[in-house]
């Protein structure tokens, strides 16, 4: 290590055949909300030198207690446009490539065009999660998937694990289905939790009937088209979405 530089700490870790690995690798990740913003930040802190994110989604206020770029000063504004620009600001060399979309069968040639050496899955809607994990294995791409988040408490009932293993999580229950009639049993990596699920304990806080976001009428899924909204809490999305930047990072110096 020749002299002090922004991944030095990182450098000492994995050394400099390890952090060259990093740099030349390139990330997606579909999905920028509680899950997907940390997962982005700790693989752009890590020395991914390009990373893809995709979200079509607007900050809401709501989204302060777990969403990483969530703040005074933010809401309103695209949340792909901000991740990109505080991680430019964490790692001016890299090449962050936003896209403000919504992942669909219809996008998925365009968003999945070129190389990637990995996906990161931290999509909410089960329709588009589900065709995204079946497009990068049909094309060997290595993915992550994130299950549900919302609803827990317990950080220590956090695994990670094939599909086909997981319990206890209605999102991995519901994706195991629809995979299977994909025909895909397994060979999908993915983080869920083992806690029992939690019922909202207020009636959705008011947030279907009295939409605070400034951009509500713009939104695809904004809260009065959503069946039910559920209750998180600021530590669990991030431990997934850090736990699946290590599974990411792992993955890749192995390789």
């Amino acid at each position: 290590m020749s002299r002090l530089h922004r991944f030095s700490r990182t450098e000492l870790l994995i050394g400099p055949e390890g952090l060259e690995r990093l740099k030349q690798a390139t990330v997606a990740i579909f999905g920028l909300g509680g899950v997907g913003s940390y997962a982005a930040e700790a693989l752009c802190r890590a020395g991914i030198g390009r990373l893809v994110i995709v979200d079509f989604d607007d900050i809401c206020l709501t989204n302060v207690n777990r969403q990483l770029h969530a703040m005074d000063g933010t809401v309103g504004r695209a949340k792909v446009q901000v991740m990109a620009e505080r991680l430019r600001l964490i790692s001016p060399e890299a090449e962050i490539v936003p896209y403000r979309e919504f992942y669909s069968a219809e996008k998925s040639d365009m968003l999945l065009a070129g190389h990637f050496d990995y996906v990161v899955d931290a999509i909410d809607h089960f329709t588009a999660k589900v065709h995204l994990i079946t497009t990068c294995l049909e094309r060997g791409l290595p993915i992550i998937a994130s299950m549900g988040a919302a609803a827990k408490l317990d950080p220590t009932k956090i695994h990670v694990a094939d599909i086909s293993e997981t319990h206890k999580c209605r999102m991995a229950r519901s994706v195991r289905k629809l995979l299977r009639q994909r025909g895909i049993e397994r060979g999908v990596k993915v983080v869920y939790s083992t806690e029992e699920y939690r019922e909202p304990r207020v009636k959705d806080a008011g947030c279907k009937s009295d939409c605070i976001c400034p951009n509500r009428n713009e939104q695809l899924f904004s809260c009065e088209h959503r069946r039910v909204i559920l209750g998180s809490i600021s530590y669990i999305p991030s431990i997934f979405g850090l736990t699946m930047a290590g599974v990411v990072v792992n993955d890749l110096l192995s390789n």
